[in-house]
């Protein structure tokens, strides 16, 4: 169904094609993986495949791309719409419309399908995805993970052939992500459709996956087979393929379900053995601390207000400095509302919010900006500069900091990025990350991270951890809004679970995610009932106990 016949694909002046040798066939009806670090041209072989490389991305192609035998150097995106339907990482630079409805619709409507078609493939889709409720909202008062499914649905609706896409779960929450990888499942099994996928959280989807492609560095050749074969040789693999690496389980497990029946020593030997306390590595909290000085915020009885829609309503919230918080639940559960508030841009209709003694909607900027920083979804919402390097003296100044302080965290978090290269041309992840390395320049007692880790491989998950870790062990106060359960686990003192505005959980992290279904890492699920939440831990128990 889709052929790449020696393709390279070189952008402007760059001295390595983005992508090089790439030589592979994705059979019919098969859902294939796409996999590797950030950077490696994961998003340029999945524009290829939809012919926005070349057309609309620049660059230069070699060799030959074909889709259900349409060559993509002749034929245009729009010549393509009827056999290839794509989703981007981007779910608001998808969308063309104002509502939910109008956006399912507009697709079918570019390609002249009768209306009683358009009206029945519609509700089929609303269905699908759980959107039937959201039908008449507005698209720019969705949540993330909202948009991101009906960016989702308006490819569906025109029932294309294959389906591309990067990233389709890195704003879903983990039941969310569940439904729409069951839809790509029936659309794979049931209609024979051929998906193209790339994602970084392997832990949701590399058990559903036909076949997988490893893009293992820059410029190298991909190497494709069996999902169990590649994770074997994988850098990125998910935490269930780490556990089966520590433990030499052969072959490797690629699910919960897989692992635990090969788990029964394992969780002999560490029986009796107590894991660490999560976050750790952070060094403790001081939970203890009293008045002003140990609080960096704190929220009581605030209620917030969109329209006549209450987004938040009663919450009661302390967050001591040095302690390190992972916010979650549902999509649109009102994660990234609180966050916004904190940093003053939404008033509270009821209660009280205070950051460093600020009122933080009455506080000026300046003022602002030495006590809070936020790092939202959309990073490019903090990104004006025409290179990093503009960015990074631009936030040099801001901050007061001295010269090449933003570079150093740039370097730290993304070691291969160059100065010169613009901010919307790097990837999802890689942007996400210079906009933290921008707030981190200045040094906020309070750091506030909406989904950090979307778009980053593990590799560069490990380093955002480091990077946090010793902010939180210097007494910097963290609040991470996540759907990322490994990172929570991984990072986190303290987990605050929210539903419709209110919360509903608030406790130390292994409490509070061992206990949930759908907030519990992979090993917690492996290893249960035993307490242990992530592979480091495990293997410093086994080197422990050897």
């Amino acid at each position: 169904m889709i052929r790449f016949e020696q393709v390279s694909v070189t952008y402007g002046d760059a001295a390595a094609p983005a992508v090089q040798g790439i030589d592979l066939t994705v059979p019919e009806g098969e859902l294939c993986l796409l996999v590797g670090p950030s950077g490696v041209g994961k998003s340029t072989l999945l524009n290829a495949v939809c012919g926005l490389v070349p057309h609309f991305t620049g660059g230069t192609l070699h060799g030959r791309v074909t889709v259900d035998g349409r060559d993509t150097r002749t034929h245009k995106p729009r010549e393509l719409a009827d056999v290839v339907g794509t989703v981007g990482q981007d779910p608001l630079a998808h969308f063309v419309t104002d509502t939910v409805e109008d956006e399912l619709a507009y697709g079918m409507e570019s390609l002249g399908l009768a209306p009683d078609v358009m009206r029945r493939r519609v509700e089929e889709t609303l269905d699908l995805l759980g959107l039937a409720e959201l039908r008449d909202r507005a698209l720019a008062t969705l949540s993330g993970g909202q948009r991101q499914r009906v960016a989702i649905g308006s490819v569906l609706t025109t029932h294309p052939k294959v389906l591309v896409l990067d990233e389709p779960t890195s704003a879903l929450d983990p039941a969310a992500a569940e439904e729409v990888l069951a839809v790509l499942q029936r659309l794979v099994h049931d209609l024979g459709t051929t998906v193209l996928l790339a994602e970084h959280r392997l832990e949701r989807v590399v058990q559903y996956a036909d076949q997988v492609i490893l893009l293992p560095s820059p410029g190298a050749a991909p190497v494709m087979g069996a999902p169990a074969d590649v994770m074997a040789v994988s850098p990125v693999h998910p935490p269930v393929v780490a556990l089966g690496r520590l433990a030499h389980w052969s072959p490797l497990p690629l699910s919960v379900r897989d692992a635990r029946r090969k788990a029964g020593a394992l969780r002999e030997r560490l029986s009796g053995v107590v894991p660490p306390a999560p976050g750790a590595g952070a060094g403790t909290p001081p939970r203890n601390a009293s008045g002003p000085d140990g609080i960096a915020a704190a929220v009581s009885g605030l209620g917030v207000r969109r329209g006549r829609t209450e987004v938040l309503h009663r919450v009661e919230l302390t967050v001591r400095r040095g302690e390190t918080l992972a916010l979650m639940g549902r999509n649109g559960a009102g994660k990234s509302t609180l966050l916004s508030t904190l940093v003053g841009m939404h008033e509270p209709s009821s209660g009280a919010v205070r950051v460093g003694g600020l009122t933080p909607h009455r506080a000026g900027p300046r003022e602002l900006l030495r006590q809070v920083g936020l790092v939202p979804q959309e990073p490019r919402d903090l990104l004006c500069a025409d290179t990093v390097a503009a960015e990074c003296a631009a936030a040099d100044q801001d901050a007061g900091a001295p010269a090449g302080s933003c570079r150093a965290q740039v370097t730290r978090l993304l070691p291969d990025v160059p100065d010169s290269v613009h901010p919307r041309d790097l990837s999802e992840g890689q942007r996400l990350a210079l906009a933290l390395a921008v707030v981190l320049t200045a040094r906020p007692p309070l750091l506030l991270l909406d989904e950090p880790t979307r778009g980053l491989d593990y590799a560069a998950k490990a380093r955002l951890v480091e990077v946090l870790r010793a902010l939180a062990a210097e007494g910097h106060a963290i609040v991470l809004a996540t759907h990322d359960v490994e990172l929570a686990a991984e990072l986190a003192h303290r987990v605050v679970i929210l539903a419709e505005g209110e919360i509903v959980a608030d406790g130390p992290t292994d409490e509070v995610v061992v206990s949930s279904p759908s907030f519990a890492p992979q090993v917690a699920k492996v290893l249960a009932p035993l307490p242990w939440l992530t592979v480091p831990q495990v293997a410093d128990a086994l080197e422990a106990t050897a």
